[in-house]
């Protein structure tokens, strides 16, 4: 009897076996087991949940923000030489959420140093509800106007490293490279004081410093990932793309900056 006990355990241990399969290695780009080197994936493809915390189902919104914020900083080469393709929306989500809460906290920042620097300023807003009124309404106006102006120079981004990687040779790939330039939001976030608040309190020091170091290359070691990893390009060539859509990017936000100013001035 307890040789047919260790007979039947062996055979239960063997049919285990047989489901007991590896985890699966996926393709960054579209998801699946078997493919076949592919540079392009549909909207639903796996890679894009497997690859960016934020488009992932599970999770709390900060969290998921947090995440890839953090991912598209400290991680910034891994995470954009397999930026998947994918829908634009919830890119332009996190980009929208990323820019706001980076210029609240920096507003936050400022404010202290603000009423040090110009004590009348701040006596008369305290004294006086209209001129409180009025900072409050342009403050309500501002930080919608500031965010939507940095989330397009990001796309503009994007968009430049598209057209110098085609100028290069490469083969279009305009939707990545928006979402390059979406995701790229996370850099303000992470280089801002809430970033890193939130670097003191998970890391301490050494994580500040990390930051600290990595803020100021993030974009150029982005973008020569991006180039590289998605663009296929050769390090040559992913340099001259990237100097052309820096320039181009540059040029546009600049101009677009004037226009912005020349709008304030004309309403005030």
């Amino acid at each position: 009897m307890a040789k047919r006990s260790a007979s039947v355990r062996r055979e239960l241990a063997r049919d285990d076996e047989a489901f007991d399969v590896p985890a699966a290695v996926l393709c960054a780009c579209c998801g699946q087991p078997d493919c076949p080197g592919c540079s392009a994936a549909c909207d639903e493809g796996s890679g894009v949940v497997a690859i960016i915390p934020w488009e992932r189902p599970i999770g709390g919104v900060w969290s998921r923000l947090w995440a890839t914020s953090k991912a598209t900083t400290l991680g910034a080469e891994t995470f954009f030489a397999a930026m998947p393709d994918g829908a634009l929306p919830a890119a332009m989500r996190f980009a929208l959420l990323a820019e706001t809460l980076a210029i609240l906290s920096m507003i936050a920042a400022l404010l202290p140093l603000v009423a040090l620097a110009l004590p009348s300023l701040t006596l008369e807003l305290a004294r006086n509800p209209a001129a409180r009124e009025s900072a409050l309404q342009w403050l309500a106006l501002g930080v919608p106007a500031l965010t939507v102006w940095m989330v397009l120079a990001h796309a503009v981004h994007g968009a430049a490293l598209d057209l110098g990687a085609r100028r290069q040779g490469a083969r279009p790939e305009r939707r990545r490279a928006l979402r390059f330039g979406l995701y790229a939001c996370g850099w303000d976030l992470m280089a801002g004081p809430l970033g890193a608040l939130v670097m003191i309190l998970a890391s301490g020091r050494k994580g500040v410093d990390q930051l600290l170091s990595v803020s100021l290359r993030v974009p150029g070691k982005a973008s020569i990932a991006l180039l590289q990893g998605v663009y296929a390009l050769r390090p040559e060539a992913a340099d001259r793309a990237r100097r052309a859509g820096s320039v181009a990017a540059l040029a546009l936000t600049i101009t677009s900056g004037f226009a912005a100013i020349a709008l304030i001035i004309a309403l005030s």
